[in-house]
């Protein structure tokens, strides 16, 4: 009999990890399918520059350059070093280095393509980090419920959660961000166990949860949303067993140790801020998220947080070109979360009240609520809308996933209620997973989570527009405009761009956006003619020059990240 339990243990410790696998196959295999198809944008060009050891200062502003001039960012350089990449990093942007110092020694060992650092090489970085997610989702939820199905099912819904995916099809730091808040959320889930249990906090988790937290701030200063709201968890927990009655000698030691993980990491943090203060274009990176709040735009926030979670799970085709599709997608995408809504809750509701599994689940339910609760005081408080970028949701996703797959555990083992209509656990634990993986696949075919900008789309419209050759003019004020160009550019650099002749011209704005327009007048005094000018992203007034071109008037389509005015010029400008 005991050779027979010993036997039946190896068997089971060979199926959960040959599970586990195929839950990282899959991760892995959705990861990779189609990472190169879809365009760059322009905070990925910031990663591949930056990781590369280059600078976008170089690219010189008001004055046309050609397409080749425009991509030298882009272009691998021998010499370039780690403290190439800490340099430019530091300068001009405002993130941490971590993930563009891993990034730089990676894409070595790629070739180019046409000259420039290689897409494939830049984004599948990313990809490994967000495959390696599954089984550290894995990891958290064992911690969390001991239990080997709510493990493997959070591990499945992880693989092939929509909003995972998008992180992981994109070359940025938010995956390996992810990798953190699972271990620090682990060291957490230790944490309250121990307490729960009367147990001292060791002194190798102190030092364990502090180098977690190092790691995270140094990949992504966001992640210190993910350790305020560990914080408000923690406090949480250690109130209500303090409340429960406890020895307040053992909740001294206790708390001291705690104290000094939180000093720790506030070391780890502060080190960053004469970095993070002094780079090139100040707070102008972060202008995107800030703004004052009219009309639609004070509830905006909470349609933009609803949306952010339900890509957690599910995702159909909503910005497929076709109408039909879209109202499809979407009735059926509200029909499937009327129906598993309720399941997930009933399931939840079974974690809160089950004695071993309620502390837990209560522990990283106050880390989900506090984070998102930090999201909404920082949107309507501080004027700073966190919500506009379902990325930085990456603070709390994993939280959320093993609340799911804890829930769905529950839901594993329901009955079949009396109505036809209703399902068993299990089918409906599969069906929730195969609406994800649908899901999965419409973000990996671009039709779910498209890229905010489609320089192809714009690309194919010049060629078919233009038949003389083409200045494109934007205003610039950081290298975010200088990224939305080099998407163009390094279009007609993989299609060929002979046809027609495109320069680029970046007319860069002061607080005086006239600047610009100055700097466009002189450029199309001096242009040679004809030439068709595209005002691409061009926020500035337009030169008396302009005046002399002829509008084109047609209706055409809408780009995305690419708002555009045609003039054809075909006379010599006026003196």
């Amino acid at each position: 009999m005991a050779q027979l339990a010993m036997t039946a243990k190896i068997n089971s410790r060979w199926l959960n990890r040959l599970l586990l696998l195929v839950w990282l196959v899959i991760a892995m295999g959705l990861r990779l399918i189609n990472l190169t198809a879809k365009p760059p944008w322009t905070d990925e060009f910031s990663t591949l520059v930056f990781s590369l050891g280059n600078s976008f200062l170089p690219v010189p502003l008001n004055e046309p350059i050609t397409v080749d001039v425009l991509l030298q960012p882009l272009q691998p350089q021998p010499g370039a070093s780690i403290k190439d990449v800490l340099v430019h990093l530091f300068s001009e942007s405002n993130h941490p280095p971590l993930y563009f110092v891993l990034a730089h020694l990676w894409m070595q060992l790629f070739p180019t393509s046409g000259g420039l650092v290689s897409l494939w090489g830049g984004r599948s970085l990313a990809a490994i980090f967000g495959a390696l997610s599954v089984p550290a989702i894995y990891t958290l939820s064992w911690f969390t419920f001991r239990c080997r199905l709510a493990s493997h099912i959070a591990a499945a819904i992880a693989a092939i959660s929509p909003y995972a995916i998008f992180l992981a099809q994109e070359a940025r730091h938010y995956t390996l961000a992810i990798l953190w808040v699972i271990a620090s959320l682990i060291c957490l889930v230790v944490a309250v166990r121990r307490i729960q249990n009367r147990m001292p906090l060791p002194v190798w988790l102190v030092g364990t949860w502090i180098f977690t937290n190092a790691l995270g701030i140094a990949t992504h200063y966001f992640f210190i949303l993910t350790l305020c709201s560990e914080a408000i968890a923690f406090i949480f927990v250690a109130r209500t067993q303090w409340d429960r009655g406890s020895d307040s000698l053992f909740f001294s030691s206790f708390c001291r140790r705690v104290f000094v993980v939180a000093v720790g990491t506030a070391i780890a943090a502060i080190i960053w801020i004469p970095a993070f203060s002094h780079n090139t274009y100040g707070n102008k990176l972060t202008n995107w998220i800030q703004g004052s709040r009219v009309g639609f735009a004070w509830i905006s926030p909470i349609f933009q947080a609803l949306a952010a979670w339900v890509t957690m799970l599910c995702l159909l085709p909503v910005e497929s070109p076709h109408l039909v599709v879209v109202i499809a997608s979407g009735l059926v995408m509200f029909l499937f979360l009327i129906w598993s809504v309720p399941i997930l809750i009933r399931g939840f509701r079974v974690l809160l009240v089950q004695t071993k599994t309620r502390i837990v689940a209560q522990t990283l339910t106050a880390v989900v609520v506090g984070a998102v609760a930090l999201f909404f005081l920082f949107t309507y408080l501080l004027g700073i809308d966190l919500t506009r970028g379902a990325r930085y949701n990456f603070v709390y996703f994993p939280a959320v996933i093993v609340l799911v797959g804890g829930s769905l555990a529950v839901c594993w083992h329901f009955p079949p209620k009396k109505k036809k209509w209703q399902v068993n656990g299990k089918i409906a634990v599969a069906a929730i997973w195969l609406m994800g993986l649908a899901s999965a696949i419409t973000v990996i075919f671009n039709l779910g989570y498209q890229k905010y900008y489609r320089p192809d789309l714009l690309r194919q419209l010049i060629q078919k527009t233009s038949q003389v050759p083409v200045l494109i003019a934007a205003t610039q004020k950081t290298h975010v405009q200088i990224g939305e160009m080099m998407g163009v550019a390094r279009e007609f650099k993989l299609h060929g761009h002979s046809s027609p002749a495109v320069q680029f011209l970046l007319a860069h704005q002061e607080e005086n956006a006239s600047t610009s327009t100055i700097v466009l007048e002189n450029v199309l005094k001096n242009s040679p003619r004809p030439v068709d000018l595209w005002l691409v992203n061009f926020y500035a007034a337009e030169p008396e020059t302009v005046k002399s071109c002829l509008a084109d008037t047609r209706a055409l389509p809408a780009i995305n990240g690419y708002k555009y005015k045609i003039y054809h010029c075909p006379f010599p400008a006026r003196q």
